[in-house]
């Protein structure tokens, strides 16, 4: 019996030290200040080779305005490339944004 409290005390911690890296908050807010609406907005696994499909669906991103995501795409991924598309015709990627790390993202 003296040995199962150090097991169940070292599982304890165990569990509660990797906790973290499985709770990462991964919702970003995409602040768009480009004077351009964002019509389109992607954001896969850097490397992934695939855009996914459109973040915003039938909805836009007007300038001045803001919008939340949640990346938790249940992979533990960090790592993410963003491309947003604007109603002019004109296209920004940015490879490599660590959503884990950062909470905001803005365009301008």
């Amino acid at each position: 019996m003296r040995l199962f409290a150090p097991l169940a005390l070292a599982a304890a911690l165990a569990f509660t030290s990797a906790a973290p890296a499985l709770s990462l908050d991964r919702r970003v807010t995409i602040v768009n200040n480009t004077g351009f609406t964002i019509v389109r907005f992607f954001g896969s696994n850097t490397g992934s080779g695939s855009w996914e499909e459109d973040i915003l669906g039938e909805d836009v991103l007007p300038s001045g305005s803001s919008v939340v995501i949640n990346f938790d795409d249940s992979t533990g991924y960090c790592m993410f490339d963003f491309r947003a598309e604007f109603e002019d015709g004109d296209v920004l990627e940015r490879g490599g944004v660590n959503v884990c790390e950062i909470g905001t993202f803005t365009y301008e």
